[in-house]
């Protein structure tokens, strides 16, 4: 009975908040592409304006991210996948669920000490976040695996809204599950075209200076 409900909380604390956390972060780093660097820094200097924003980030991002992503971690090694017997969509879906997830754990963790963690050391400010990414996304290696990153996050959210709808008792038929199933499919393409078209932007020559200038006060600190 208490996996029972430890799952059901997992389930529902990946679409809400953090599904919707996706989606933000997902907008946010968008205007990368439709206002380039003013752009980015109008969206990032608008969070950070909220009322709250850090009991927000506290209750609404953090905590249920490391709820979701340690419990994410023993539902995805305890797993059984019987790919090899059955062979079906469900059953694929299963096993992506769980490697995107393992994926996405070990890409937030890096994502967030480039970025948040060195924001909180002081050595990077908000507005300076758009030459860090510059700096990393123009990295070959970087890039492809910020790339598997944002794609594998897409399919993790998208996949677990659609198995939250049938778990939760939302969508019982098979109509409604494949409908659903559909819907959900289309979201993790348009999320996952987003998130890589906003990472190409952050590649932009307008990100460059930032970057530039951020790795030699970087470079200077060090030094002195």
């Amino acid at each position: 009975m208490k996996g029972f409900y430890s799952r059901k909380l997992h389930s529902l604390l990946g679409v809400i908040p953090l599904g919707f956390f996706l989606l933000e972060h997902m907008l946010t780093n968008f205007s990368a592409v439709e206002g380039g660097s003013e752009g980015f820094k109008e969206s990032v200097a608008f969070l950070n304006s909220l009322p709250m924003v850090l009991a927000l980030e506290m209750f609404g991002i953090w905590l249920p991210l490391l709820y979701h992503g340690v419990y994410g971690m023993y539902i995805a090694f305890q797993a059984k996948p019987n790919n090899n017997r059955f062979r079906n969509e469900r059953n694929l879906r299963y096993l992506l669920q769980r490697i995107s997830g393992v994926l996405v754990f070990a890409f937030v963790i890096w994502h967030v000490f480039e970025t948040r963690v060195q924001v909180a050391l002081g050595n990077v400010t908000h507005e300076e976040l758009g030459g860090v990414m510059h700096e990393i996304v123009t990295h070959p290696v970087y890039f492809i695996l910020y790339l598997i990153g944002v794609i594998s996050a897409a399919f993790h959210f998208a996949n677990g809204l659609w198995s939250f709808l049938v778990s939760w008792g939302i969508t019982v038929g098979p109509r409604a599950q494949r409908v659903s199933s559909n819907i959900c499919m289309g979201l993790f393409v348009i999320v996952a075209i987003l998130f890589t078209w906003s990472l190409f932007a952050f590649r932009g020559a307008e990100f460059q200076a930032e970057g530039t200038a951020w790795l030699e006060m970087t470079f200077r600190t060090l030094a002195g």
